[in-house]
């Protein structure tokens, strides 16, 4: 398989959310795979799509962050020294349709790489408890089936999104802790390693491509691809109406247009 490989520069909220939508839609329409790293500008909360806005005020020590909404559900995540990924599968592709594998085979490179480092790691076996009332608003004080586990310490957490029979997955990887989330260890506590992000990216992006597998291309947008990232950045991920209010909206209405599967 070819796939594209993206590794960003650090970027906003709304432009990263803007090129992850762009890439699952690219692939629902037979753009073929993407894998994508990527940073942020400044660390910034990222709320999942069910969450209420005004529950941000739970979490005092990021209350001075930029908010965006992603498209996947699960919990808020502060986004600062972390490695952020995602990947997009076309339909038809069997990790397209079985969710778990996909999920689980992303992991389970990450956790080969961290072991090269020293760092024992291992997916969370335990059903969770992120569905229940009054879960934590953080995604990473939750626990699901196929986290990463470091000491029974979350360190990396994913989420998936489907449209027209392609699949966006996306998640984190907690490199260390973060002033705007003190509560939260990275891999430089719990393991006291210090990984950079393009140490991480460069062993995980060569694994991905064995396990898979998949032969690596440098990623660049078509000027359709960046037509799309600068009006859903603009209209929709910059937006207000979506950042405040579409939580609220689809929780009264009870529908939803994505598949989540586990959540972040």
């Amino acid at each position: 398989m070819i796939c594209r490989l993206f590794i960003d520069p650090p970027a906003s909220g709304a432009w990263n959310m803007a090129v992850d939508e762009t890439l699952l839609e690219s692939a629902a329409e037979g753009g073929g795979f993407s894998l994508r790293f990527y940073r942020w500008q400044r660390p910034t909360l990222s709320l999942g799509y069910f969450q209420q806005y005004d529950d941000r005020r739970q979490h005092s020590a990021s209350l001075n962050c930029p908010v965006v909404r992603r498209a996947s559900g699960g919990g808020a995540i502060v986004h600062d020294r972390e490695v952020t990924y995602s990947i997009a599968v076309p339909p038809g592709e069997r990790l397209a349709v079985r969710h778990l594998m996909l999920y689980e085979t992303v992991h389970a490179a990450l956790i080969e790489v961290l072991s090269g480092h020293g760092i024992s790691a291992s997916l969370c076996r335990d059903k969770g408890r992120e569905k229940t009332p009054g879960a934590p608003f953080l995604c990473f004080q939750r626990r699901s089936p196929g986290d990463v586990l470091v000491s029974e310490v979350k360190i990396a957490g994913s989420a998936q999104r489907r449209r027209r029979g392609a699949v966006l997955q996306h998640g984190s990887v907690l490199l260390a802790r973060c002033s705007a989330a003190p509560e939260l260890p990275g891999l430089a506590e719990v393991a006291a390693i210090a990984l950079s992000f393009d140490q991480l990216v460069q062993r995980w992006s060569s694994k991905l491509s064995e396990v898979f597998p998949m032969h690596l291309e440098p990623g660049i947008l078509t000027d359709a691809e960046q037509f799309r990232v600068l009006g859903l950045a603009r209209e929709k991920y910059n937006s207000s109406e979506w950042t405040e209010h579409r939580g609220r909206e689809n929780l009264q209405r009870k529908t939803c247009d994505i598949t989540i599967r586990p959540p972040l």
